[in-house]
């Protein structure tokens, strides 16, 4: 059964950092691309990083620019969202995403605190 099983999330003070997982089941990290998106009430879903099959790794513009990292394990079958250097506009809910397979993770929620 294809599972994306996210852990990771809570209170984070500013400047601190925070890491997110994303454990999946059902097909590999390292054969598919996987996506993280960060979403704020009221408004969509917003792409934040991005990991193709082949490992490269892309990190979209925007307030989380240069704070974040996604990495992956294919032993753990799991990918990563490394944030550092939290600002309160990194409060958001963030999801992993698997786009071959249009399937989302549950969403894990980060709150930065001032």
């Amino acid at each position: 059964q294809l599972q994306l099983v996210q852990s990771g999330g809570g209170l984070v003070q500013f400047g601190g950092s925070l890491t997110l997982s994303c454990a999946a089941s059902g097909f590999s990290v390292t054969t598919y691309p996987m996506s993280w998106y960060r979403q704020t009430p009221g408004k969509e879903r917003e792409l934040v990083a991005f990991i193709s099959g082949s490992g490269d790794r892309t990190n979209s513009p925007g307030s989380m620019k240069g704070r974040l990292t996604s990495s992956r394990d294919g032993a753990k079958n799991t990918v990563y969202l490394q944030m550092a250097s939290l600002k309160p506009e990194g409060t958001a809910v963030y999801y992993c995403y698997a786009q071959t397979f249009g399937r989302w993770g549950q969403g894990t929620q980060v709150t930065v605190s001032s």
